[in-house]
């Protein structure tokens, strides 16, 4: 899904409570469009799209499952910032997906974080990537897929 402010050209993000808002929209419709209820459906993204799909499963978004790629734990050099409070609320199982380099989180950051969530958590590390893991769309696209797979119908 494209946010508000992409379809608006701008390259500012919104608040996030508008691009929560925009994440309980787009799964709601895309729910009504196949016939079936949120709670089926795995939502996910990369980065603060991630990011803004776990926030609206911690505000009450029902869903299967979320696959987290690239999750932005903290800004990069800015680890006192943490981007995890609601963690404790996800209690659904979660894909995260992250590079070994990620300036936006180290895979111990990640690990100690996501200790938090009471859901299982599956991680997978692709190793050297950094945060954008550019030329591992395949390797990446193979870790959701199969991981999406191993949840069952």
């Amino acid at each position: 899904m494209d946010f508000p402010y992409r379809l608006a050209g701008r390259r500012t993000p919104d608040r996030p409570e508008v691009l929560v808002a925009a994440v309980v929209d787009a799964a709601r419709a895309l729910a009504g469009h196949i016939g079936t209820g949120t709670d089926r459906l795995v939502l996910g993204g990369r980065s603060m799209g991630g990011r803004m799909c776990s926030m609206a499963v911690a505000e009450g978004l029902e869903a299967a499952a979320l696959v987290l790629i690239s999750y932005p734990l903290h800004p990069p050099g800015r680890p006192e910032r943490m981007r995890t409070e609601h963690f404790p609320s996800l209690r659904l199982p979660c894909l995260f997906v992250s590079g070994t380099r990620d300036a936006f989180g180290s895979p111990a950051e990640l690990e100690a974080a996501t200790a938090a969530i009471p859901g299982p958590v599956t991680r997978n590390w692709v190793d050297g990537g950094d945060h954008g893991l550019r030329g591992k769309d395949d390797l990446v696209s193979d870790l959701v897929v199969s991981w999406v797979a191993a949840l069952g119908p």
